[in-house]
């Protein structure tokens, strides 16, 4: 799985936005209980706000989190990997589909700095594995050079 996201990185043909919808299409088609996949994108024209990226699956009204609201922009704030295998317990829980039972949200960091993330959402409660939270952290390191 890695080299996939490897050969897809190193790519020539393709722009960074490009690369990392293949790498969406890939981990939702390869990994069953992965129904939502996405980015979310620093902007640097706003402080401390992330903007959606390249994702694949049902459309969400969340395109901009401001660094601490919800899941994705607590790990931003925090640069930390969440995985929540029953959303409906957590508080700050921004909910993007009714259907979303387990999130995990993976920080991308660039020269150690924080520039991205991807959040990916499972339909199955307690479905997101500690190989998955490995395997993500991995395909994480190794799209940073997108950034």
């Amino acid at each position: 799985m890695l080299s996939q996201i490897k050969k897809t990185v190193d790519n020539p043909n393709k722009s960074p936005d490009e690369k990392l919808g293949d790498i969406c299409k890939y981990l939702a088609n390869e990994i069953e209980v992965f129904d939502w996949v996405g980015f979310y994108l620093v902007d640097p024209e706003a402080d401390e706000e992330l903007v959606l990226g390249p994702y694949v699956g049902e459309e969400t009204n969340h395109t901009r989190i401001p660094f601490g609201k919800g899941i994705c922009g607590q790990a931003a704030e925090t640069n930390e990997t969440f995985v929540i295998q029953d959303v409906s317990k957590e508080d700050n829980y921004l909910a993007c589909s009714l259907e979303v039972k387990a999130e995990i949200v993976v920080p991308v960091k660039k020269d150690g700095e924080f520039v991205a993330e991807l959040d990916i959402d499972s339909h199955t409660k307690d479905s997101l594995t500690e190989e998955h939270r490995k395997m993500l952290e991995e395909v994480c390191s190794i799209i940073s050079p997108l950034f």
